[in-house]
């Protein structure tokens, strides 16, 4: 009985800290509106992106859609130029993972206005990238690399490490729901299908290179994040796994390792247990 309690009480203190981590002080608050605030959403229920996005698979996909994402030169230098992810990489989490939840969860009109808040931003990011070439945060042909780099991660993630992978028609479905929401950014003709996304990906190789600033990125968010000592081992498994779902024309232009039966045993292994733990913990909250 003692030790239930002990480990109830573990159980819901490392739950706080992740959730504070992930969500922020107003975290708490953010919870009880997305939730609790009557009134239809964008997805039902019962849609895939609900079950992805509320899976703590996130974790490691959200790393993984960081690295695949800079490697395209103007959205690197987008960043590089007006984001703060080294000086407030944890605020950065903190206002996706709220931009996330609001549109998965939260009401429609709710999740609309975080939206236009996101392209509000969007048309103030231009800039000059170092190769000489003008850029634009909401050219939607960078829109479109930063969504389908996101959502091939955490569809990927969610395959491996998720608590109910989801079949063909799962699959399917999570790419269109997440279109919805690139339509409302002001990406185009956004992929419908999961075959649609991999081809889109292979459209944009060519366009894709590991510049000094990409390389530079993957450093900092590999190696360097600003952690307390008790979270960098945990953190290592969420790198390593993050790197090992990337493939290997993305790896090698970021000078990233591949050692294939490293990450099919060790690697795999160690991103399972993590995951689950993260699952457990969260699920006291």
């Amino acid at each position: 009985m003692v030790l239930a309690r002990e480990m109830n009480a573990i159980r819901s203190g490392v739950g706080r800290a992740l959730f504070g981590m992930v969500a922020g002080p107003e975290g708490p608050g953010n919870r009880a509106r997305i939730h609790g605030t009557p009134g239809p959403r964008w997805f039902a229920e019962d849609r895939p992106i609900r079950r992805i996005h509320g899976d703590a698979s996130m974790f490691v996909g959200g790393l993984r859609a960081l690295l695949l994402q800079s490697l395209h030169p103007l959205a690197m230098a987008g960043v590089a130029e007006h984001s703060d992810y080294r000086g407030d990489p944890w605020g950065r989490l903190q206002r996706t993972s709220t931009f996330l939840a609001m549109t998965t969860f939260g009401p429609a009109d709710d999740a609309q206005r975080a939206v236009d808040k996101v392209r509000g931003i969007h048309r103030r990011v231009r800039g000059v990238a170092p190769d000489g070439r003008p850029y634009e945060a909401s050219d939607p042909h960078l829109l479109e690399w930063v969504h389908i780099a996101e959502i091939d991660s955490f569809l990927l993630a969610h395959q491996l490490y998720g608590a109910n992978p989801l079949d063909q028609g799962g699959r399917d479905g999570y790419v269109a729901d997440t279109a919805r929401v690139a339509t409302a950014l002001g990406v185009a003709d956004p992929p419908r299908t999961e075959a649609e996304l991999r081809e889109r990906i292979q459209a944009y190789r060519p366009e894709l290179q590991g510049t000094a600033a990409a390389r530079d990125a993957a450093r900092f968010l590999l190696l360097t994040p600003p952690l307390p000592l008790p979270a960098r081992a945990p953190y290592g498994v969420v790198a390593a796994t993050s790197v090992a779902m990337l493939p290997v024309w993305a790896r090698l232009p970021l000078r990233l390792p591949y050692l294939p039966p490293l990450e099919a045993t060790a690697v795999r292994w160690s991103g399972r247990a993590l995951v689950g733990g993260i699952r457990w913990a969260l699920t006291a909250q």
